[in-house]
This record gives structure tokens, sequence and C-alpha cells, in this order.
């Protein structure tokens, strides 16, 4: 059996480090996605398509958190053409997001991103993240399994849980 460096970094760990800078660096998409990119995540309020509309959708998350940080949690995953990237998003709220005012709170979030490659650049990306977390974290909703929850689970309709 004949093996190489197992340490070794792969293109897909390059591809990962480069994707994750990316979101607290401007204009630094080009180095990693094709012109055609497809996104789409739970803050995006519709698909966005091409490098500009990327990149209008990461300047809001700079604006709305100027020290974010995002940064790859574990070796990121490749299969032929698609790839799979975790990653842990920090920062500090300090302007508005999504209609909601700054909060001036630190959020850590855990999240991922399936992407599909075509000639090692980003053709088509997922992103995958809590959003009742990060809003918890926030102050905008209450924490899971307190008194706040459980009211809002009654207005909702769904009763008391024990």
């Amino acid at each position: 059996m004949t093996g190489g460096d197992p340490l070794a970094r792969s293109p897909v760990d390059d591809l990962a480090a480069t994707w994750t800078a990316a979101w607290s660096a401007a204009g630094a998409f080009t180095g990693c996605c094709s012109a055609e990119i497809t996104y789409e995540d739970p803050l995006a309020p519709t698909t966005l398509s091409g490098l500009a509309e990327l990149e209008a959708h990461a300047v809001r998350l700079r604006d709305a958190f100027p020290d974010v940080r995002v940064e790859p949690t574990a070796p990121s995953l490749a299969r032929g053409d698609h790839a799979c990237i975790p990653w842990k998003l920090s920062g500090t709220n300090r302007g508005p997001l999504a209609m909601l005012p700054a909060t001036d709170r630190p959020v850590a979030l855990h999240g991922l991103h399936y992407l599909e490659l075509s000639d090692g650049r980003v053709r088509r990306a997922r992103g995958f993240l809590d959003l009742y977390d990060a809003a918890t974290q926030l102050g905008v909703l209450p924490a899971r399994g307190g008194f706040g929850e459980q009211a809002l689970l009654m207005l909702r309709g769904f009763g008391l849980r024990r």
C-alpha cells in the first residue's frame, strides 16, 4: 500500500481557506468562484447570481459585523465536483442586519457550505446555519428551554412543553 503524506493539504483545503477568508475580505470571491456563481443561505432574500450579488451579500454581513471572522472548523470533504466546508462565524453585531437594528452583541455560529465546483472553482454554493441560535445570541428571540420560548410556542398554538 502506498500512501501520501496524511498531513498534506489537498486542493479542497486551499479552496476552503480562500472561500472562508473571502467572507471577511472585499473582492476576494474572485479568487475562488466562477463568474456565474449562484448562492443561497438563510440570510439571502433570494438565490444570488454572479460575483457582484455574492459580494454585495458579504458586504451586508461585514457591515453588520465589522469584525467578522469565518474560519474552517474541520477538514473539508470533497467528492468529484462537490465539496462541504464546515465553518464558524464570529463577530460583534455593530450594524443593521436583515431589517434588525444593531444589538452590539457577539455571536459565534457554526455552519457549513455545500459547494458545487467547476474547474476547481465554486459554481454553486448553499450555506446552512442555525438562525434561531443566531437570534438568541443577538437577544432578538428568547433562549431555548426558557419561559420566553414557552410563551412563543403558546402564542403559536403549540401549548406548553415540559
